[in-house]
Parts: structure tokens; C-alpha cells; sequence
């Protein structure tokens, strides 16, 4: 088990959170492979897009729907700071996972969050467990919750 995947499992296990991990016969690198390998529909796949301010002094982090994307000014009038979309040098420095396999909990470095209300109209919901071919189930309120995030909305309309 890599050092990504047992961060995110000892987060899940203790917060005391139902959850089960998979690990996928195909990547899962972008939402639409997640939500065919998990079954499920691409909005149930909560997606963590790094951000980072201008002057490079911190990242965000906003956890979108599969299917939503995140609207740049949208997202900056939210965080309060002009962004930039983080780099891959950044993303891992950050929150220790690869671009493709970040999770929305368990970063090395606690990311202000922001969490999308569309992923609260599913029951069940799909996030990267810290590799391109690990994913986790949990309750959209239970990751709101231990993601520490924010609910508003920052996607395109």
C-alpha cells in the first residue's frame, strides 16, 4: 500500500467514518473513468482542483461534482485571493498526492476547502483515495465534514 493511499485510510478509519476503498482495474485519473469503474454517475465522483494565490503563499482547495467545473472568478471572489491553477510541483509539495490521484482529505499541508453543493443531492459519493487507481465511497456531509470545507458555489453556470 504506497504512503498516499494508508495517509487517506488512517484519516477515513479515524474519523470513524463508514467508507470503503477500491482499488480500480483501470485508472481513475479523471472523473468520467472514476464514474465508469466505480458505476456510478460522473457528478457522484467528488473531484479536489488545486488552486493556488497569486503570490504562491498558499493553495485551495475546491471539491467539485464530476461533472462541474470550477469557474476561475467565481472561485476567486470565494477564497478571497486572486488564483492560478496550481502546478504539479505545487499539488504534490502540498498535499503529497499526483495530480490524478488527489484526495480531498489527508493533505500534507490543510488547504483552505471549498465543497460544491451538487455533491450533497447523491447519498453516496466517490473521491481519489490518494493514488490514479484508488477511490473511497463516503456520504457527501460525512466528507464535507472531515474535509473541513466550506459549502458554496463556485462553478460554471
Amino acid at each position: 500500500m504506497s504512503k498516499s493511499l494508508k495517509r487517506v485510510a488512517r484519516m477515513l478509519d479515524a474519523s470513524g467514518i463508514v467508507h470503503e476503498i477500491l482499488e480500480m482495474g483501470e485508472e481513475t485519473r479523471t472523473a468520467a473513468q472514476a464514474a465508469r469503474a466505480a458505476g456510478c454517475h460522473i457528478d457522484q465522483i467528488a473531484k479536489s482542483i488545486i488552486f493556488q494565490d497569486a503570490a504562491n503563499t498558499q493553495t485551495v482547495l475546491f471539491i467539485t461534482a464530476g461533472g462541474n467545473q470550477v469557474d476561475p472568478t467565481r472561485a476567486a471572489i470565494v477564497a478571497q485571493t486572486e488564483l492560478q491553477r496550481a502546478d504539479a510541483a505545487t499539488v504534490r509539495a502540498q498535499t503529497g498526492f499526483a495530480i490524478g490521484g488527489v484526495a480531498p482529505i489527508a493533505h500534507l499541508s490543510s488547504p483552505h476547502a471549498f465543497f460544491d453543493p451538487r455533491l450533497l443531492e447523491f447519498t453516496t459519493i466517490w473521491a481519489a483515495a490518494g493514488t490514479p487507481r484508488h477511490i473511497f465511497s463516503i456520504s457527501p456531509a460525512e466528507l464535507l465534514t472531515i474535509s473541513g470545507a466550506q459549502l458554496t458555489d463556485f462553478t460554471s453556470q
